[in-house]
């Protein structure tokens, strides 16, 4: 069974920082009708818990926390709802958590070393990040050769030009980032907008 948990078979994972947790049903029937059914608010603003909350109660929505460096921001996001948990390194206390909770887990990989340490705990899927810095898709390539097996989700400065081509590699399940539902989309309310950029690019990477 993959660590992922719920969060398997989503292969556009949006990064939400949300200031005001009453905006966030209206944010996750916007991704939903563009085509996008799971999302990771962030534990950057203190609206998180509620957002996870609110998202978690839309009928067909996955939603998990995101930034996740403590052990009581996972209890909160697991009180609030939440079926999986991002964080931005590896942290064997908060994997080993995160699975009692029965949780899917991203823990962040930017090497080698993390990522072995990572398949030993029993992770089969980690969060590049920053992938932008760290070289893209080229150095997911150069990681994935000798760990076979291990999936990598591109995370940091993933746009919807450069998602298609990182999700045409084997070895990237699905891309992480924040382009469709940016903090002053959310803030302005637009989801009009958020929903056909979320549609858009599900209708690209439906050409890969």
């Amino acid at each position: 069974m993959s660590s992922l948990g719920s969060l398997a078979g989503h292969r556009i994972v949006p990064v939400i920082v949300i200031d005001d947790a009453a905006q966030a049903a209206d944010l996750a029937r916007a991704l939903a009708a563009g085509g996008i059914l799971c999302a990771e608010v962030t534990f950057r603003t203190p609206a998180a818990a509620d957002a996870i909350r609110a998202m978690a109660e839309v009928a067909g929505f996955t939603v998990g926390a995101g930034s996740v460096v403590r052990p009581d921001q996972l209890e909160a996001a697991h009180d609030a709802g939440a079926s999986f948990i991002v964080s931005p390194g590896f942290d064997r206390e908060i994997v080993d958590l995160t699975r009692e909770r029965g949780m899917g887990s991203l823990p962040g990989i930017a090497t080698a070393t993390e990522a072995l340490v990572a398949m030993r705990a029993g992770i089969d899927t980690v969060k590049f990040f920053p992938a932008d810095k760290l070289g893209g898709l080229g150095t997911i390539r150069a990681l994935a050769a000798p760990l076979q097996g291990l999936g990598f989700v591109p995370s940091g400065g993933v746009t919807a030009l450069d998602a298609p081509t990182y999700l045409a590699d084997a070895a990237v399940p699905a891309v992480s980032g924040s382009w469709m539902a940016t903090r002053s989309m959310i803030a302005s309310g637009d989801f009009a907008t958020i929903e056909r950029v979320s549609t858009e690019s599900v209708q690209a990477i439906g050409r890969v």
